[in-house]
């Protein structure tokens, strides 16, 4: 029976199957034959290390057997937490040893995301020699910092860089690559970065702000600042073209940063400001911005008020997306002028863990008669929530195909049964973290609603009627985080 299919036939049936445990346990236990093809047929892999000298023969005779690979994870295993920092196999050289193993064993990759622990310029310029394919890096790195080397990758697209706490050797990587002053040319073509840890006397990040030109997405992170000195002058470089930008806990830059984009991003599409802004500083943002903003997410609890929502009102109409989360400060009022303001253009709404949901009775039903031309729709973690406040607002959004509802304890059975009554377009819905919804009302719904595509819920909510339902119409049930 082990013979009956052929090699090629097996290895696209292991390449359809799903990633999970009980997959891969099912096949190897088969036959070694069956083994060894699902190993090779293998595009992906994920791995969690012990920071061991042992580990790195290990690792790489079990790469060996995955020929195939084009996206590889490395991280650090939990139990890693129990092992002494003073422990030598928990030193750069270390993690350089295992980059070394991953860049002699996996030619193929194009995505590599390496958080076991810091690596040197001198490994990731190995890297490049053996993986010139990689279209995307994740790594971490210990000051001082040396960023030439990317140059090395002709064809990497998304980069992603977590500066350590901990100081790094400085073994004379800095001769490596060009010099810090040295501009590339337009064939740069990095299009994604995303940079966590950075300090007011991180030289070298300069020379990647001069050269990123065709930057679309940067996402900062726990930064202090952009670098040393001359860094916000570098900043300018950039800016120019980007499209979606992320600022998360960057309290002490933000202001010069939202500065740098009113004044030389026109492009700008897409704004997530978590924990962490000044009022005054989003507010000459939002009123001196030349951009044409589609998507505004932000999770500022003592920093946005009603100011802010009259400013989006005003100068920001085009929006097609707006998340707030748990912003305490704003009240009904604003909320209302801006559905006014954006009513003929917004089709995503977020007021995740908002104050002013269970505060103001009657708000969710005016804002569903503005915004009658919402998709998607997010009420997350509104605990006070309940069916009568809710399903005012749904009564005026016919063209709602996702809903998010998980964590509003309040709400009941009668939510589920009204909305498979009424909105037989919808396609999404998320009901975790909801104890007043039963069986009996997900039953109902999982059968009353012949567009649905995707269902989270707890899994001991599922009935075997529903579930056998679900796999008849093909219904994604799940229970994700």
């Amino acid at each position: 029976m082990d013979d009956v299919l052929c090699d090629e036939l097996l290895q696209e049936i292991f390449r359809k199957l799903p990633s999970t445990p009980p997959s891969s346990l099912s096949v190897s236990l088969v036959s070694k034959r069956w083994l060894n093809l699902y190993r090779s047929s293998k595009a992906s892999l994920s791995l969690k290390l012990l920071p061991h000298n042992s580990m790195v023969i290990s690792l790489s005779s079990l790469l060996s057997h995955y020929p195939s690979l084009s996206f590889l994870s490395l991280v650090l295993s939990d139990a890693a937490d129990s092992t002494s920092s003073n422990n030598n196999s928990s030193t750069t050289a270390f993690f350089d040893n295992v980059l070394f193993v991953v860049s002699s064993s996996c030619s193929n990759l194009h995505h590599l995301r390496f958080l076991a622990g810091p690596v040197s310029c001198l490994s990731l310029l190995s890297l490049s020699k053996s993986c010139s394919q990689l279209t995307s890096i994740t790594a971490s790195l210990s000051r001082p910092l040396f960023l030439n080397w990317v140059v090395s990758f002709p064809c990497l697209k998304e980069l992603c860089l977590h500066v350590c706490s901990t100081d790094g050797v400085d073994d004379g990587d800095k001769q490596f690559g060009l010099s810090l002053n040295e501009e590339l040319d337009v064939k740069f073509g990095l299009e994604t970065l995303c940079v966590s840890g950075i300090q007011a006397d991180d030289k070298g990040i300069s020379w990647l702000w001069r050269n990123c030109k065709r930057l679309k997405k940067l996402q900062l992170r726990s930064c202090d600042s952009v670098g040393d000195g001359e860094s916000f002058a570098s900043f300018i470089w950039c800016v120019e073209g980007l499209e979606e930008v992320e600022l998360r806990k960057c309290r002490s830059i933000i202001d010069r940063v939202l500065l740098r984009l009113a004044q030389n991003c026109a492009s700008l599409i897409s704004l997530l400001i978590y924990d962490g802004c000044s009022r005054e500083g989003l507010l000459e943002f939002i009123t001196t911005c030349r951009c044409n903003l589609q998507k505004l997410d932000l999770r500022l609890p003592l920093d946005l008020n009603n100011d802010h929502l009259l400013a989006i009102a005003m100068n920001l109409r085009g929006l097609l997306t707006l998340r707030l989360q748990s912003c305490c400060l704003v009240t009904g009022e604003g909320l209302h002028i801006l559905g006014v303001a954006l009513n003929p253009t917004l089709e995503e709404l977020a007021l995740i863990n908002c104050d002013v949901v269970d505060r103001e009775v009657g708000l969710l039903a005016t804002l569903g008669q503005n915004l009658r031309m919402l998709r998607k729709l997010d009420l997350s973690y509104n605990e006070m929530l309940v069916d009568k406040e809710l399903i005012s607002m749904l009564v005026s959004c016919n063209h709602l195909t996702e809903l998010k509802l998980r964590g509003c304890r309040k709400l009941t059975s009668m939510t589920m049964v009204t909305i498979s009554k009424t909105y037989k377009g919808l396609q999404s819905i998320d009901i975790m973290n909801c104890p007043g919804i039963g069986a009996q009302a997900v039953e109902f719904f999982v059968l009353n609603c012949p567009q649905m595509k995707q269902i989270v819920v707890e899994e001991s909510k599922v009935s075997d009627i529903a579930r056998t339902w679900a796999c008849h119409k093909f219904i994604e049930v799940t229970s994700g985080s």
